[in-house]
């Protein structure tokens, strides 16, 4: 049999890889590079559109990313860390429309508000300290906050159709937030990819085994689940990009990095309304409040989506608990996954999360009429036959060693990288697709900081993100310069009205 060489082999065609992909392409488009993907189409996994909440995580709206700490301050440095984040992956989406190598910004990315609810007294009151604490820095000097009735009946009109004027209430609003479509995203830079040289798209393979040579290649063995066929590919550089999927062959390539390493699988589910009459009337992702016990991707919210040029709108996610590491995988994933290297850290998280446990368990009992009254409290005049169930996809959260070798469950990605630079992997979940072009700038500088240290490289680089090497975070007129480029070149700044509808 023969084998096949190639430069880098990413494995998964999702948000991930594809990113990878083409960034590599555009800083040398003389490698050779494979794309594995064990389903017949591209990004229909996690990547998917209904299967993730579509949010282009800014950290505008998510109460998640600023924990209120004991004394009872705002800890804002995941949100700022965060936003700082998506503008690297707004930099690189313009920088593609801009040489056509993705389509129309309407295609994938449409411009959504991005608002904060909340209602009681203590929860207006963290908000409002939320707020002080994110508009002491230039990157959320735009946010809005009120706790006017009126004001939030023109931002959110569903959401305050019939509630209570007299309930204490409050939100935030940042007019240029966005919706993404991860999957069309995901497609055309699949679609670019495969007009160039070099660039091959294996659909329907598993990747059965991956062993490390002496020279640090790896030779992957894939099973063409069409014919039957193995087929063996050597590879200088492997990316294991395949979402929940990316833990059993981090096990199976076995670095050191990756010891100990566990997941814990969370399903989700939505509520949709299609209706025209509805969604015309709500424009915005408003997030809530998580319930205790909850994970941070189950932090309730109503969402506009637009998918394939039709608006619909979402609520939830519900949460639940399979098994299974993919939407489409094997009831045995995680417990195949458990072994000497991470049954003591698994363990451990599952004694010392029984909330979270009972949370899922709670959730999966749920009846529909039980979690329509779950968005009653975000929709009060929500009727329960307009709306219908969908899933989501699977997320793989990571249970990894603490100091003290037990384990804890860690609510973020992560990126494993091999100490030789020629495997790496990346675990866990939001902000996941996000924040996926400064993920790969990082497995980029780790994995080809040869490459990266030419003049060639660094000025291709720069040439997608603008703001490579400078912090966004401290340099305020470069964060204001680059977000009216990629507002513009992505028409984020064009937000049109809900239509209130009038009884």
């Amino acid at each position: 049999m023969s084998t096949k060489s190639v430069d880098v082999l990413l494995v998964g065609a999702g948000a991930m890889s594809t990113t990878l992909g083409v960034m590599l392409k555009q800083l040398d488009p003389s490698l050779k590079i494979s794309m594995v993907e064990r389903l017949d189409h591209v990004a229909y996994e996690s990547t998917d559109g209904m299967n993730n909440a579509g949010t282009g995580h800014a950290a505008y709206c998510e109460l998640n990313y600023t924990p209120k700490m004991a004394d009872g301050s705002i800890n804002a440095s995941k949100a700022f860390a965060i936003n700082a984040s998506f503008e690297v992956s707004l930099q690189f989406w313009s920088y593609l429309v801009e040489q056509n190598a993705l389509p129309e910004p309407n295609q994938f990315i449409n411009p959504v508000p991005h608002q904060s609810f909340v209602w009681g007294e203590e929860n207006v009151e963290f908000l409002r300290k939320r707020y002080e604490a994110l508009r002491a820095s230039h990157q959320f000097e735009d946010m809005e906050y009120s706790e006017d009735f009126t004001t939030l009946q023109e931002w959110m009109p569903l959401v305050m159709a019939n509630r209570d004027p007299n309930e204490k209430v409050a939100a935030t609003r940042v007019r240029y937030g966005s919706d993404v479509n991860f999957g069309s995203l995901a497609r055309n830079m699949v679609n670019h990819l495969q007009q160039q040289d070099d660039f091959e798209l294996l659909l329907s393979r598993t990747v059965k085994d991956l062993n490390q040579n002496s020279d640090k290649s790896w030779t992957v063995t894939l099973k063409n689940e069409q014919s039957g066929a193995k087929e063996i590919y050597n590879a200088k550089f492997v990316f294991l990009g395949a979402g929940g999927g990316a833990l059993p062959l981090l096990q199976k390539s076995g670095i050191q990095e990756g010891k100990g390493y566990g997941g814990f699988p969370v399903s989700g589910q939505w509520l949709v309304c299609r209706k025209p009459e509805i969604v015309k009337q709500h424009l915005a992702k408003v997030y809530g409040m998580a319930p205790i016990g909850a994970p941070p991707m189950s932090v309730p919210h109503l969402d506009t989506r637009v998918i394939n040029g039709e608006q619909a709108l979402l609520f939830g996610p519900f949460a639940g608990f399979t098994t299974k590491f993919l939407k489409q995988g094997s009831i045995l994933d995680m417990p195949l996954s458990i072994n000497l290297g991470n049954i003591k850290p698994m363990l451990s998280v599952g004694m010392n999360n029984m909330d979270l446990t009972k949370y899922l368990i709670s959730e999966v009992m749920q009846s529909h009429g039980e979690r329509v009254d779950s968005l009653r409290r975000f929709f009060p005049d929500a009727k329960d036959e307009d709306w219908e169930l969908s899933y989501a996809g699977q997320r793989v959260q990571i249970i990894k060693k603490d100091a003290e070798g037990k384990g804890k469950l860690e609510f973020g990605t992560e990126v494993i990288s091999a100490a030789d630079g020629s495997l790496a992997a990346l675990l866990g979940a939001s902000p996941g697709a996000s924040t996926a072009v400064s993920t790969m700038v990082n497995i980029v500088e780790t994995c080809f900081a040869e490459q990266l240290s030419t003049p060639e490289w660094q000025e291709k680089l720069h040439a997608m993100i603008p703001s490579y090497g400078q912090d966004l975070t401290q340099d305020a007129e470069l964060l204001r310069s680059i977000r009216q480029r990629t507002l513009d070149v992505l028409g984020l700044d064009n937000v049109k009205k809900p239509e209130l509808q009038v009884a």
